[in-house]
């Protein structure tokens, strides 16, 4: 699992890297016959405005990418912050913070991220990034706040207390290298539910705006000309669906290579 989400997550990082500096040809530049089939020229063909269809797929690469590590950056950072702070807390405050995540968590991440979007001056790629990382944040809250109530009723933890740590070194020390394994595996999957957000929002309209070659935008794009040009639909559906195989696979092999227990049961 872990070799296969490798090799899939890694060819798509490399053609995103690829498009810094080379593209076969000017993602907005008109180069060739609407909707023009598959050829030397043009692999997966032109779009109905003459676009070279592939370039368009490989910069969503870059932006599904972007976006994906943008939004767990941002929802692992505030989520870790804040399942700390709810896991130290006591009484009102514990269950305020508490029952915000599970009101958050009850809502799907994408009504989350549309609403965030839709509050906003208007659809960009930073706002995707910022909305889809806060509607994250909750379920990696809620996570840590778990992971870390469990950790603090270790006996490790009340040595530490008795031999003088601060709550801060505590956390350091103890809490975090603890957690961090079963964090980490959780935000690879985020990861993939970011992308998968991106993707919807674009679809909807709600996501980076043209010229930026986003997979759902190109998808809605392409809806209205599935039967007379199915790779419209078929290129970058069968990206998307690769780069989030990819992460999940990545996902179950770290799982299983940070989980001794789990191993050992194999």
């Amino acid at each position: 699992m872990l070799v296969i989400g490798c090799l899939l997550v890694g060819l798509h990082v490399a053609v995103a890297l690829l498009t810094l500096v080379w593209t076969p040809y000017d993602p907005a530049g008109m180069v060739g016959g609407r909707l023009s089939p598959p050829s030397w020229a043009h692999w997966a063909g032109t779009d109905r405005l003459g676009r070279d269809y592939f370039t368009q797929v490989m910069i969503g690469s870059r932006i599904a990418l972007t976006v994906g590590a943008g939004a767990v950056l941002i929802g692992g950072v505030i989520g870790t912050v804040l399942g700390l702070l709810a896991a130290f807390a006591r009484g009102g405050a514990d269950d305020g913070l508490a029952a915000t995540f599970d009101i958050l968590i009850a809502f799907p991440t994408l009504l989350l991220a549309m609403l965030i979007v839709a509050a906003s001056e208007g659809a960009s790629l930073s706002t995707a990034i910022i909305a889809i990382g806060l509607a994250l944040s909750a379920i990696v809250g809620r996570l840590v706040r778990i992971l870390t109530k469990r950790v603090l009723t270790q006996d490790y933890i009340t040595a530490a207390r008795c031999s003088g740590a601060g709550w801060p070194r505590i956390v350091l020390t103890h809490v975090l290298p603890n957690i961090l394994p079963t964090l980490l595996v959780a935000l690879a999957l985020q990861f993939g539910l970011a992308v998968i957000a991106e993707a919807s929002l674009s679809y909807l309209g709600l996501g980076a705006p043209p010229p930026n070659a986003s997979w759902g935008q190109l998808l809605q794009q392409a809806q209205s000309t599935v039967f007379t040009a199915p790779l419209g639909v078929i290129v970058p559906g069968v990206a998307l669906l690769t780069l989030v195989l990819g992460i999940n696979f990545l996902a179950d092999g770290l799982r299983d290579l940070l989980d001794p227990e789990r191993e050992g049961a194999a």
